[in-house]
């Protein structure tokens, strides 16, 4: 099927001006900690390698990252005497939404358990990183400083636990920016946890009606828990445009030797620009109205007529070079509370094996990749969606579950799409020609009918050196030095940590 966004001359010319910028050896992924000091302090700067944890096979094992309802309910039941080694402080349990009735909010006892209703829009924030402002990135310092202080925490001491409450997609990407968030800042993997399933699934099936209570705790206000105290640099978490521009291939082909899997957690439909779609993409509200189809993928009745796909007033849909595409939904078990399926069902998908009804990892042929054609031993996994949200779900298989290198694109399409040589609907191009940000040249894409459904975007400066400004002030705040402003591999946080891996 030929993808005609007729960009050859376009992409050529690219290359040839240097606007493309270089590869990223092998994802930035790979080897051990290192260390930097600051001010005569120390900090461990983790590689993806170092912050991704593996679960074990059965849930029911794991004392933090996925754990299950029994888990949890035997802390309740003693957390003095049954919370894991190594947890000196509070159980504190941070849950999406209220659970339905009987089972509305996990149960606090006011002295060991505390649980807080924490909606999505806590764990995100509207943020600059230099070229452009974008949506739902992960919050800045101060943020979480406030939230520390409004729930008390001590993450030195405290388990932190991310519920759904009601389980449901949302909720379960939810739960995974809770972890991102936390995990970025610096919080050991010893004190964060998942609990797979909804309160719908887990009153039942490892707790009952007696561990629920009909309201949330009252967040005390009173923390005084800074990151400035977490010496600890988990920013390689994340991926920047710039990372994500590196580590691309020059076609739409995945490169199975080049050290990534970059994973596109959205829809058949949002990936092949509604030239493809899934037998049960009826799951994803963002494809309402097209056929369900008879066999796993299917063309739609209309392939032209693919606008549906589009989110955010973007100005043109597709993917990156070289993704692979396996929809989010199918992590997730919807009859279990939309809990995680099994950890080998999952291992099965990144190896590109295909399951029962014919669903795993596609390529730009939108055809199966096949077993043993998807993850390679030693890559990084880099997780998009629209904007994040959805990945945190594959992002929380990769990294939470199966134990691979990931970093999260956190600006993701809603940030990728606009940074086109496309006119808004102002009647101006977001990207100027000449722009070294454009990621139209690195993608497939079919652009939006009209400029009159096109956002305008905040780009703050299309020739920008990097796009590390969200990086670097992070490591700024940790350290209290003035954030770096170079290029390159050099900056982050006045030059006491090393910069950003791939220099993005």
């Amino acid at each position: 099927m030929k993808h005609g966004n007729e960009l050859k001359l376009a992409i050529s010319a690219a290359l040839a001006a240097g606007l493309i910028l270089g590869g990223c050896g092998s994802g930035g992924g790979g080897g051990s900690s290192s260390s930097g000091t600051v001010g005569g302090v120390q900090f461990t700067i983790n590689t993806p390698a170092q912050i991704a944890q593996e679960s074990a096979d059965d849930y029911n094992n794991n004392v933090n990252g996925l754990i299950t309802p029994e888990t949890l309910k035997r802390w309740m039941d003693n957390w003095p005497a049954n919370r894991p080694a190594g947890i000196t402080g509070k159980l504190i349990i941070f849950q999406i939404s209220s659970g339905p009735a009987g089972a509305e909010f996990i149960k606090s006892d006011g002295v060991n358990v505390f649980t807080y209703q924490t909606p999505s829009s806590k764990w995100i924030q509207t943020r600059d990183n230099g070229v452009i402002e974008t949506q739902s990135m992960v919050p800045d310092g101060a943020s979480m400083d406030a939230l520390f202080k409004e729930f008390n925490i001590d993450p030195t001491k405290d388990m932190i636990v991310a519920a759904m409450g009601t389980g449901s997609n949302p909720n379960a990407m939810a739960q995974g920016r809770i972890w991102y968030a936390l995990r970025y800042w610096g919080v050991d993997k010893a004190h964060l946890a998942l609990l797979n399933g909804g309160n719908q699934w887990i009153n039942g099936n490892g707790m009952g009606a007696a561990d629920f209570q009909a309201t949330a705790s009252t967040p005390p206000n009173n923390g005084t828990f800074s990151v400035k105290n977490l010496k600890v640099d988990n920013t390689q978490l994340q991926a920047t445009v710039g990372d994500l521009l590196k580590v691309l291939p020059g076609t739409n082909r995945n490169n199975k030797g080049d050290g990534v899997l970059i994973w596109d957690a959205r829809s058949l439909g949002q990936y092949s620009a509604g030239e493809m779609v899934e037998f049960n993409e009826d799951t994803d509200s963002n494809t309402a109205g097209n056929q369900a189809c008879a066999t796993a993928f299917c063309a739609p009745a209309d392939p032209n007529n693919y606008m549906w796909t589009f989110q955010n007033g973007g100005s043109r849909q597709g993917h990156p070079f070289g993704t692979l595409q396996l929809q989010y939904t199918h992590m997730l078990d919807p009859t279990k509370g939309f809990s995680y399926k099994p950890k080998a069902q999952l291992a099965a998908y990144l190896n590109g094996e295909a399951d029962a009804r014919g669903i795993g990892f596609i390529d730009a042929s939108y055809g199966l990749v096949g077993t043993g054609n998807a993850y390679q031993p030693g890559d990084t996994l880099y997780v998009y969606c629209e904007t994040t949200f959805r990945a945190m779900i594959t992002g929380m298989v990769s990294a939470v579950i199966l134990g691979k290198p990931t970093r999260f694109y956190d600006g993701a399409m809603v940030e990728w799409n606009s940074l086109s040589n496309i006119m808004n609907k102002e009647g101006t191009y977001i990207m100027p020609a000449d722009s070294p940000w454009r990621t139209d040249v690195k993608s497939f894409f079919r652009p939006a009918v009209s400029s009159t459904t096109v956002n305008t975007r905040n780009i703050t400066n299309p020739y920008a050196s990097n796009s590390n400004a969200i990086i670097n002030g992070d490591k700024a705040y940790k350290t209290g030095e003035t954030p770096a402003s170079g290029g390159g591999t050099g900056g982050g946080g006045g030059g006491g940590l090393p910069g950003n891996p791939c220099g993005g």
